[in-house]
């Protein structure tokens, strides 16, 4: 699943022409993109999807959200390492498997 997730603005900076923007989500960090919101300043919060910060965000919808998506455990299934996932889905299917 894709979801879009609010995280906060820690520093910006031109890319071969391009602004670019590192990312808190809830202790996650990450490069995201800012050439649909360019006037978004550090600080600042936006809904982040497949990389591209869409949409400004408030600081208390921003901190809500993540809190609900960290208590449902969306930010590891959103952000959590794929190898690490896929081992433990491995790891399930043999536990659960039947041998004559």
């Amino acid at each position: 699943m894709c979801l879009a997730v609010p995280g906060r603005v820690l520093n910006v900076e031109d890319r071969d022409g391009t602004r670019m923007a590192t990312v808190d989500f809830g202790g996650v960090v990450k490069e995201v993109c800012l050439e649909y919101l360019p006037d978004l300043r550090v600080g600042e919060y936006a809904i982040v999807h497949v990389g591209f910060a869409l949409q400004r965000l408030d600081e208390e919808s921003a901190r809500r959200t993540l809190e609900l998506f960290e208590t449902l455990g969306m930010l590891q299934e959103e952000f959590g390492d794929p190898w690490e996932a896929a081992a433990g889905s491995a790891r399930e299917g043999v536990a659960g498997e039947v041998h004559p």
